[in-house]
């Protein structure tokens, strides 16, 4: 984002939603696919939850060392320009990021199995 100058364009995390959708989805399928027989509305929520806290932490865990070591300057323009900025550190905003995601990947994961329904096959 900030080689294409969208950095500070806040409406693009929209996308984030996508990227989660298309992760968990993957996954999801992925077990349908490999053992259709075993498939059961809770492994496909717990495959889904999985994926979402994974993503979730490595991508917590990037934008950490990010605003740590890569561009301090976007940490400082969190700091003076959030209203919460200034209780905010790397530490935090990654924490927020983390806890975020897996609140959205618990939501996805329940709208894509209610969508997948194993008693619905076949």
């Amino acid at each position: 984002m900030r080689i294409s100058g969208l950095l500070y364009v806040v409406e693009l995390r929209v996308m984030n939603i996508f990227i989660m959708i298309a992760g968990i989805l993957t996954a999801i399928k992925a077990l349908r696919r490999m053992s259709p027989e075993e498939f059961t509305y809770f492994k496909g929520m717990g495959t889904g939850i999985l994926t979402g806290i994974v993503g979730s932490v490595l991508f917590g865990l990037f934008i950490f060392f990010y605003v740590s070591f890569l561009d301090t300057g976007l940490m400082q323009s969190i700091i003076e320009n959030e209203p919460m900025g200034r209780f905010m550190n790397p530490y935090i905003v990654s924490v927020i990021i983390v806890v975020e995601g897996i609140a959205s990947a618990l939501l996805v994961t329940f709208v894509l199995m209610n969508y997948l329904d194993p008693t619905k096959m076949h």
